[in-house]
């Protein structure tokens, strides 16, 4: 077992609930209300309906549960169905420090196995915040993006890690949990270039069906590379081209990944909550009618896709549309509010946003870049017929951790993205088995109570 690997199936294996503190457990529970509600929001949409037909027809002798519904499938599928809802609307969580990505799309692998093992809520929390730290202490030092894979490389691991946990792994076997998730699985960065597909959705929740068939295969004596990071050809050589080495893990004096992670406002990529928070800032003091000029200063990384990819400014894809700042900005002050309904076949191609995109800008401003990732730092400049300018400015945009969603913003959000697919009722049932998670003796009654 190759050093990677050690310092990883040690902490997963000896992380136990006593080391997480309420603080940190409070946030695992405010991450279950956003990740559930996202699920609900995703239910509905074509990806998540392929995903859970494909999942139902799958029988397994150790059935998992599909979110919100009766039927069951394998524990990988279920965790893939899942994974899909709650991914979709690209609304769920994020973590950038440099490296990221949405690390709540791992939850759907804890979510599977809990029924399987009769998990209850402490065991479900100690696999959440496991998963969390191993996938931010890995993009702490690799910037995935940057090497040109996608984030599933990480949140891969970090879902073995999750999965082995609940299945009760020994060091050995979640060792060989880990390689067997780490030799089989480079998911490319293409996913999220150019016009992107329903794919941009499912790719990690692929990873987290990967995650939790390397867990099972370990769980049965399957044994994988001994070196799967730093052994020749391993991912350290092959993916990255350096050794990497991991700092201290979350717990005593030193902070748990799971505290770190961003909220969303808007069912939108990262880099467009801060331009979107903006232009509604703004939507009020100038009609849409009367704009000459939309000019955005932004950080690298807020600019390098909308700079790089022309289909961001003319999408033609819900999955592009919700990775471009300059639809994100011109819905938002065409119609005053974003939500899932911005993102209608109709919606997409209306030309008066059309006509609006072709009057914004971005630029990069050097002194932003360099605050990045520690702030998202945006100004906005809107110009009216008038000759009069508009300007706005963020450095933490609404869901950042210096400028947080309450919890009571947190439940409207769940409840806003229900709608419709759950009861009043029902989302007020599951709000209260949420809150109450550490309490909970298994999963059965929030999975029953979520049946659409």
């Amino acid at each position: 077992m190759d050093r990677t690997t050690e310092i990883l199936s040690d902490y997963a294996c000896s992380l136990t609930y006593e080391d997480l503190g309420s603080e940190v457990v409070h946030q695992v529970k405010r991450t279950l209300v956003d990740t559930l509600g996202c699920a609900a929001g995703g239910y509905s949409s074509e990806p998540a309906q392929i995903a859970r037909k494909l999942a139902a027809a799958t029988s397994s002798s150790t059935p998992a549960r599909i979110l919100g519904t009766e039927d069951s499938s394998s524990p990988d599928m279920a965790g893939f169905a899942n994974g899909v809802m709650i991914r979709f609307l690209d609304c769920n969580d994020s973590y950038f420090s440099p490296g990221g990505g949405h690390p709540s799309d791992m939850i759907a692998a804890p979510l599977a196995l809990a029924g399987v093992t009769n998990s209850d809520g402490r065991a479900v929390i100690t696999a959440i915040v496991l998963a969390y730290e191993v996938f931010g202490r890995l993009s702490d030092q690799v910037v995935t993006t940057d090497l040109g894979w996608d984030q599933g490389m990480f949140s891969a691991i970090g879902a073995a890690c999750a999965a082995g946990k609940v299945l009760g792994l020994n060091r050995g076997q979640m060792g060989h949990a880990i390689s067997l998730v780490v030799a089989p699985n480079l998911p490319l960065g293409v996913t999220r270039t150019g016009e992107l597909p329903m794919w941009k959705g499912c790719a990690t929740a692929s990873a987290t069906r990967a995650a939790i068939f390397a867990a099972l295969l370990a769980g049965q004596g399957m044994t994988g590379p001994s070196e799967p990071f730093e052994g020749k050809r391993g991912l350290w050589e092959q993916a990255v081209g350096r050794q990497v080495q991991l700092g201290a893990m979350g717990g005593g004096n030193e902070p748990f990944r799971i505290t770190d992670s961003f909220f969303k406002a808007y069912p939108a990529q990262i880099h467009t909550q801060a331009p979107t928070g903006l232009a509604l800032e703004l939507q009020p003091l100038v009609s849409s009618k009367e704009i000459e000029s939309i000019r955005i200063h932004a950080y690298r990384s807020a600019c390098s896709t909308p700079a790089t990819e022309p289909t961001k400014w003319d999408p033609k894809t819900r999955e592009s549309a919700d990775h471009s700042i300059p639809y994100m900005v011109a819905v938002a002050f065409l119609d005053g509010g974003v939500s899932p309904a911005s993102f209608t076949s109709q919606k997409i191609s209306d030309p008066g946003i059309r006509e609006l995109i072709s009057k914004i800008t971005i630029e990069e401003n050097e002194e932003y870049t360099g605050k990045y990732p520690g702030e998202y730092n945006i100004r906005m400049e809107v110009s009216d017929r008038s000759g009069k300018t508009h300007a706005a400015h963020t450095s933490f945009p609404k869901g950042h951790q210096n400028n947080p969603l309450s919890d009571e913003e947190l439940e409207a959000k769940f409840r806003g993205l229900s709608s419709g697919v759950w009861s009043d009722g029902q989302s007020a049932a599951a709000l209260e088995l949420i809150w109450a998670l550490e309490d909970l003796t298994s999963l059965d009654e929030l999975m029953d109570g979520l049946v659409v």
